[in-house]
């Protein structure tokens, strides 16, 4: 992966506009992410507004790019780590151990080890073999419960392979005690790209009653930790970043009065809207002659940054130098030679009936999850370059 830096400019109102404009001012050889680190700075401090007394741990998943963590860093942002990776790089580029925590409820004992070294004093677990690993190889840190919840409506939902059921919380919450650990709090995931605030209030109500539980049997929680689930723009508009975590907010605060350390994760709401994708169309044909959609392959594909359309949860927004042209529906591809690198079938998208291979076209809102996905070489397809300006 190549990653160029240019220097620094004035704060755009459209931030997708504005990185439309410097691909189309540029010539790409392969896929390329642009991205803004304006606009990354500019959603933290909305964000932050909006979130009040909620402290950020930017999920470093989403985008690892080290000017977006040093931009991150720069405003005091604090970071969810899933890995010994992610806590090395955080604090490489600057970040504080108590402004990191290991939000990973998997974790290699060896890499519990490394973070509890070098100061990391809170985990994240949802299982008493996690608990009994955390307590044998950092002794006496605090953790976090992570819950599972139910269904929210949200675009990704998160259920099923992290937390654990409410009945669970308080056993572990003994057992950790049992193995000298501190559990201070809860966690969950409302799920990713819930795109309407009010899909938090029945998951909150799931996890007030655990808190008030726990707080009934004498644990004296302190921390909860809301997750991510922060939107962004794809194929529909989304509320502006303050005004959701505002409404989010009210809602944590009614049920939540008595935390006294309130954490968010945004991930995909932080970075997505700061990164256009430069791509190319390499084919458009069609399999047959009664066949009523074109077949667009595109020199992107899902293991090469474009993953989330798997299911086609995540609807990213195409943009043409044709699209004053008639539009048609199209099934879109990837050029690699793996027959499940298809990106939107079920739902054709509308593309320029003249669009013709050479030309370029741009992925909006691509700034989270795509050069974290981007593979090594497969076909030999070398991972997604990145631009940041």
């Amino acid at each position: 992966m190549n990653v160029a830096v240019m220097p620094e400019g004035a704060v755009p109102f459209s931030f997708q506009d504005i990185l439309m404009d410097e691909i189309s001012a540029r010539r790409f050889d392969r896929p390329t992410l642009v991205l803004s680190r304006e606009a990354v700075r500019y959603q933290y401090r909305a964000l932050a507004s909006g979130l009040g007394r909620a402290h950020i741990h930017y999920a470093v998943k989403a985008n690892p790019q080290r000017e977006v963590l040093q931009t991150l860093i720069s405003e005091g942002s604090g970071f969810d780590a899933a890995s010994r990776g992610e806590i090395e790089l955080c604090l490489s580029l600057g970040a504080k151990p108590e402004q990191i925590s290991f939000g990973n409820t998997i974790k290699r004992a060896s890499d519990i080890v490394f973070a509890y070294e070098n100061g990391i004093t809170l985990f994240a677990a949802d299982a008493e073999a996690e608990l009994e690993k955390i307590a044998a190889h950092a002794p006496g840190v605090q953790v976090y419960i992570r819950l599972l919840v139910g269904a929210t409506g949200a675009d990704w939902p998160l259920s099923r392979k992290f937390g654990c059921t409410p009945p669970m919380a308080l056993p572990l919450m003994a057992k950790a005690v049992e193995l000298g650990l501190k559990p201070v709090g809860l966690s969950f995931h409302v799920g990713s790209q819930t795109r309407n605030a009010s899909m938090w209030r029945d998951t909150l109500d799931q996890v007030a009653a655990v808190w008030r539980e726990a707080q009934a049997a004498g644990y004296g929680l302190s921390l909860i930790n809301i997750g991510g689930g922060f939107p962004a723009t794809y194929e529909y508009e989304v509320e502006a970043p303050n005004a959701y975590a505002v409404q989010v907010m009210d809602m944590v605060n009614e049920r939540f009065a008595d935390a006294t350390y309130v954490m968010a994760e945004p991930g995909r709401g932080m970075v997505a809207e700061a990164g256009v994708i430069a791509a190319e169309v390499m084919l458009v044909s069609r399999k047959s002659d009664d066949d009523l959609h074109r077949w667009v392959y595109l020199d992107i594909g899902k293991f090469s940054g474009l993953a989330e359309t798997m299911d086609e949860a995540i609807r990213y927004s195409f943009v043409t130098d044709r699209d004053h042209e008639d539009m048609a529906p199209c099934i879109v591809a990837g050029p690699s030679c793996d027959s499940a690198d298809v990106l939107y079938e079920k739902r054709p998208v509308m593309l320029p009936v003249g669009l013709a291979a050479g030309d370029r076209i741009m992925i909006k809102s691509c700034g989270a999850y795509t050069t974290t996905y981007s593979s090594v070489c497969f076909n030999g397809f070398p991972p997604l370059d990145v631009l940041v300006v």
